[in-house]
């Protein structure tokens, strides 16, 4: 079998294939269907506190706390796997590609920003900030637009693009969680999380160090930069449930969203590196993406607005659910869109002599 060959021959398939494999692993978790518990429970699995059995939770007594092999690599390892990942990526790195990779996360990730901001802000303004177009509020606008999926642009960088664009991730971290979309409406006034930055800074710099610092010892941890993806890719996966697409209502709002995050925030991200200069703008499409993590956001942001006593509180957490579940919709629309974009950007670039994968932005052989 060439199940290998075939990954391949999908954009990002690496990435893409087992992320949906670990979405609907979870989807069928989620459902919790009497013939795969019952299988469950005759495996002797333990259920959780809610008192039903997950398949990725095999061998693990979540009613207790006790994960399993099973649970630990397939549910819950995502962060772990992709730390390992950057510091594997940050041993392949030199000094100069880490000064290359900061300007482009600059770039990027103050490009999303405004974008998703000034999209959110703008459609807010023209119609009802709360219950917009197909239903589509500010919040889940701002949250999924300024959240990027960064074991996505990961894997698509680490496959199309060049070291100093996997790098520039060390930057785009400041996107993780809901501070950039507090900052965004202007709940809270809260000083920038320094600590979301360095959790992701300091395996990346640790990798930088081992591999500057022993020839052989970046040899030994180069394949780490493919090895890892599909790993990583279906941990992630496991935490998304397709059973929203079943909705029609959200589901349209939900596909918009994740079309306005390509398009919009990609476009913006590819200006801003076209402006600084890059020639290979692979990276911007490849973090045009939805942050799985931003479906958590508008739960957050409305425990925010209430501890603010925001006069907006009950409208907040009354759009919690709809906007949760279009930003779901949006983080797998532009799972698959995103790798699109890529391989689309990358064909015409080497239509004009332009390589992705090389570090150094040569001039283009003239005709």
């Amino acid at each position: 079998m060439r199940i290998k060959a075939t990954l391949e021959r999908i954009p990002g398939g690496l990435m893409l294939v087992p992320l949906l494999l670990g979405a609907t692993l979870n989807t069928i978790d989620q459902a919790h269907l009497p013939a795969v518990e019952a299988a469950l429970r005759a495996l002797g699995a333990s259920p959780a506190k809610n008192g039903h059995l997950e398949f990725l939770r095999l061998g693990a007594v979540p009613a207790e706390g006790v994960s399993s092999f099973t649970e630990s690599l397939f549910k819950t390892g995502a962060l772990t796997l992709i730390a390992l990942f950057l510091f594997c990526v940050g041993s392949q790195m030199t000094v100069r590609v880490g000064a290359r990779a900061l300007g482009k996360g600059v770039l990027l990730t103050g490009s999303k920003f405004v974008a998703g901001a000034a999209t959110g802000m703008l459609l807010g303004h023209w119609l009802d900030p709360f219950q917009g177009f197909l239903g589509l509020s500010t919040l889940a606008i701002v949250a999924a637009m300024t959240n990027g999926n960064g074991g996505l642009f990961a894997a698509l960088t680490g496959q199309y693009g060049n070291r100093s664009d996997i790098g520039a991730l060390s930057v785009l971290s400041l996107n993780d969680g809901p501070f950039l979309t507090l900052v965004a409406l202007g709940l809270m006034g809260e000083r920038f999380p320094t600590v979301v930055f360095l959790a992701v800074l300091v395996p990346l710099a640790l990798g930088l160090l081992a591999g500057n610092l022993d020839e052989e010892l970046r040899e030994f941890l180069r394949p780490g930069e493919r090895l890892i993806v599909p790993f990583f890719a279906f941990a992630l996966g496991a935490g998304m449930n397709l059973a929203v697409f079943a909705q029609w209502n959200l589901l349209l709002g939900g596909l918009l969203l994740g079309l306005m995050t390509t398009v919009i925030s990609g476009g913006a991200m590819w200006l801003a590196l076209a402006a600084g200069g890059f020639r290979s703008r692979l990276a911007a499409m490849a973090e045009a993406s939805v942050a799985g993590n931003a479906a958590a956001t508008p739960a957050a942001i409305a425990a925010a607005a209430a501890a603010a006593h925001s006069p907006h509180a009950a409208a907040y957490q009354a759009i919690v659910g709809p906007a949760t579940a279009q930003i779901s919709i949006a983080v797998i629309t532009t799972a698959l869109l995103c790798p699109l974009a890529v391989v689309l950007l990358d064909r015409r670039q080497r239509a004009r002599g332009i390589e992705g994968q090389r570090e150094i932005d040569d001039p283009v052989p003239s005709a």
